[in-house]
């Protein structure tokens, strides 16, 4: 008889991407609800304000608040076409980092990494995370599926 296994626990299924909680010491700083792909563009403009609160400064992807806001439209794009909505985006800071936490209402599927893609291909978030990040994590609770990812402060 083969042994049955949590399909949660699977390591083929998200490429080793860690089960693991952020840490605790980030304060919130924004929390948007997403329940369509229409809502995407309010996120992407309630965020840039916040990462680049001197208009124009830090402008170009090899800049954090790009690349935050470029994830954020990948995995809440991820949330909202695999997992069950509501799609919850929320950003959170310490003194050095910034902390992304995207939540579906999915909590019985795994974040699947595609891996790369060719450009148009899709299936780009968690690889652009990997890519992108300090770090990156996902966990379960008992609403929710988490994808989180950390960027240094600029």
């Amino acid at each position: 008889m083969t042994p049955q296994t949590d399909p949660l626990e699977t390591p083929e299924t998200d490429a080793g991407l860690p089960r693991t909680r952020p840490p605790g010491r980030y304060r919130l700083v924004e929390r948007w609800n997403l329940d369509s792909f229409a809502e995407l563009t309010r996120m992407r403009a309630g965020l840039a304000p916040i990462l680049r609160p001197n208009d124009g400064e830090g402008v170009g992807l090899a800049q954090t608040p790009e690349k935050v806001v470029l994830v954020a439209s990948e995995l809440a794009t991820n949330a909202l076409e695999h997992g069950l909505p509501p799609t919850i985006v929320t950003l959170l800071a310490d003194d050095t980092s910034w902390l992304l936490d995207v939540a579906d209402h999915d909590r019985g599927s795994v974040p699947v990494y595609a891996g790369e893609r060719i450009p148009g291909a899709g299936g780009l978030g968690l690889h652009l995370a990997r890519t992108l990040a300090l770090d990156v994590g996902w966990y379960v609770t008992e609403e929710h599926k988490h994808i989180w990812v950390t960027f240094p402060i600029d």
